[in-house]
């Protein structure tokens, strides 16, 4: 008895088999031009424009066609003892506030984990400070340290600590005031970010690791952390960027002063362009600024690609 013969399936030629592309990978671009072309209008347009006008000798009022100067600029920016030092006190705003930063919000989200009475209030009140403009925060800041009627030297008074000082203007305390702002303004984009990192940790680690008998500081260091790290490690390099970045809400507190204790590179860069009128000059600062971000990116991915590799 013979049966009858096989049949066969055609093959289909798809992208494995032929090679060619498929249609819908067509289509995806035009699913990412609305997203894309601002980005390249509002963020590589102006990136660009600024790297090609630090090459030359670009001024306001001037009369004269711009000319192509090639790395004069640049050159000057390295005698430039003034802009070198608000870098020197742009790095140590950067690291001195984000340190804290960091350490007070992990201790608020390790805090707003637990499961606590009015956590969702609690929850709310510390996103606050984010909430609020820089130069909201500036201006509120600027009352608590007025020399006069201020609640820090009203508080200072009524201790019998003595008279108050002026916090903003003097040459050892406006640093440290700054700071002091900084680091609680954004203490709160922190703390949502590693509270978020807490809440994706399974609570059964936890529960293993208090039957084994382990302590709070073992089962934060065996379980919390390591869960919470890439969260850790990526919002610390963010807020490295932002803080050294920082324009609006020194502007406000101190505009720089007093004699330039507080002058970051940004407010160095917008005094140079705004204020005298040298774009140029300024769109050089500008690279060098881009320069060092472009350095605490590659440390953070280099990282991030060994952390990979070794799990």
């Amino acid at each position: 008895m013979t049966g009858a013969p096989p049949t066969t399936r055609p093959v289909r030629k798809g992208p494995a088999a032929g090679g060619g592309r498929r249609p819908a990978d067509h289509g995806a671009w035009f699913l990412v031009l609305p997203a894309l072309i601002p980005i390249l209008v509002l963020s590589v347009g102006p990136l660009l424009y600024g790297i090609a006008l630090a090459f030359t000798d670009s001024q306001s009022g001037r009369t004269e066609p711009t000319r192509w100067t090639g790395v004069l600029n640049f050159q000057d920016l390295l005698h430039d003892t003034l802009f070198w030092e608000s870098f020197r006190v742009g790095l140590l705003w950067a690291a001195a506030v984000t340190v804290p930063q960091f350490l007070l919000a992990l201790g608020l989200a390790l805090l707003l984990d637990q499961d606590l009475r009015l956590r969702g209030l609690a929850r709310a009140l510390a996103v606050i400070p984010w909430a609020m403009p820089e130069v909201v925060v500036g201006i509120m800041w600027r009352l608590v340290y007025n020399p006069d009627a201020g609640i820090l030297n009203e508080t200072v008074r009524d201790l019998g600590l003595g008279d108050g000082r002026d916090w903003l203007s003097g040459l050892g305390t406006a640093l440290p005031a700054v700071i002091v702002v900084g680091v609680w303004a954004g203490m709160p984009q922190t703390t949502v970010a590693l509270l978020a990192g807490l809440q994706n940790t399974p609570r059964e680690l936890h529960e293993a690791a208090a039957v084994d008998g382990a302590g709070a500081w073992r089962r934060f260091r065996t379980v919390t952390w390591p869960a919470l790290r890439p969260v850790a490690f990526a919002i610390t390099a963010l807020n490295l960027i932002w803080n050294f970045n920082s324009f609006a809400l020194v502007y406000v507190l101190t505009n720089g002063g007093p004699g330039g204790r507080t002058r970051l590179p940004m407010l160095f860069a917008y005094e140079e362009a705004f204020r005298y009128g040298q774009f140029g000059y300024a769109a050089a600062m500008g690279c060098v600024m881009v320069a060092v971000i472009s350095v605490i990116l590659a440390v953070r991915l280099v990282g991030r690609l060994r952390g990979d590799e070794n799990t």
